[in-house]
Order: structure tokens, then C-alpha cells, then sequence
């Protein structure tokens, strides 16, 4: 689902969303939760003076995959190569349920389809814990 694209600044996409972000804030709407965050590209860095700070920003340029799941199903091969233009597969999530967010294959956050100037996005809705997250990598 990811699309790769090498834009000029002055023609970034994410202007897009930022600009439907600052008219949410203008507008009032939201759930109380300020929109921000790593995903917004509001990346909060260590001061120099944490021991760990030299550690941790080798790492946050790092580009990971970042992958929003609509739902599963498992079935057998034979109906795989029946599969034509116009087929229908019947997936495990329901209409309205909120799509997993996945990084790297891992589940960070659940969210709500939106959409901003004809493009698709995700509104997170609930975010798993970075301690959370943490225990989930190392037993993976």
C-alpha cells in the first residue's frame, strides 16, 4: 500500500495534511488530543546533554515501513486462482471497526479511515504504549 514519491519541497504532499490538521485545530474538532506527534513529523529530540541522546538519534532517521491492515482471511489456493477482475473477497473486520497500524509488521496504533484532498489517511484512535511496543519487538 505504500507509494514511494520524491517531491520538491515547495510540492511536498504532507502540506496537504498539515494544512487539514491546522484547520482541525482552528475548527476545534478532535477527540481533546492535540494532532501531532512523530507521525506529523514533530519528531521530539533529546537535549545534548542525556547520555542515551547520542544513541537514540543515530536511529530516528531510520525509514521504516509503515503499513495500515483493512483485515485477513485465509483461503485455500483453489479459490486464489479462480480470482478475476471484479471478484470479491470477504475479509475478518467488520464495516466501521478501526484499521491496524503496523510498522515493520508490528501493531503501533488502531485508526479511523479519512480523507484529505482525495488521498487516503488514518486518524489514530488508540496507540499502543512505547513500553507496549517495546515487549511486543523483543518477543518477536
Amino acid at each position: 500500500m505504500a507509494v514511494e514519491e520524491t517531491q520538491k519541497p515547495e510540492d511536498d504532499g504532507m502540506a496537504d495534511w498539515a494544512e487539514a490538521l491546522q484547520e482541525q485545530k482552528a475548527s476545534g474538532a478532535g477527540d481533546g488530543h492535540e494532532p501531532g506527534g512523530v507521525l506529523s513529523g514533530e519528531v521530539p529530540r533529546p537535549s545534548a546533554g542525556d547520555a542515551p541522546a547520542a544513541d537514540i538519534n543515530m536511529v530516528l532517521d531510520i525509514p521504516v515501513q509503515l503499513s495500515v491492515e483493512l483485515g485477513r482471511t485465509k483461503v485455500p489456493i483453489k479459490h486464489i486462482l479462480q480470482l478475476g477482475q471484479g471478484s470479491v473477497v470477504e475479509l475478518d473486520a467488520l464495516a466501521g471497526e478501526p484499521m491496524d497500524v503496523l510498522v515493520n509488521g508490528y501493531l503501533i496504533a488502531q485508526g479511523e479511515v479519512v480523507v484529505v484532498n482525495d488521498k487516503f489517511g488514518i486518524r489514530l484512535t488508540d496507540v499502543v504504549t512505547p513500553s507496549e511496543r517495546l515487549r511486543r519487538v523483543s518477543r518477536g
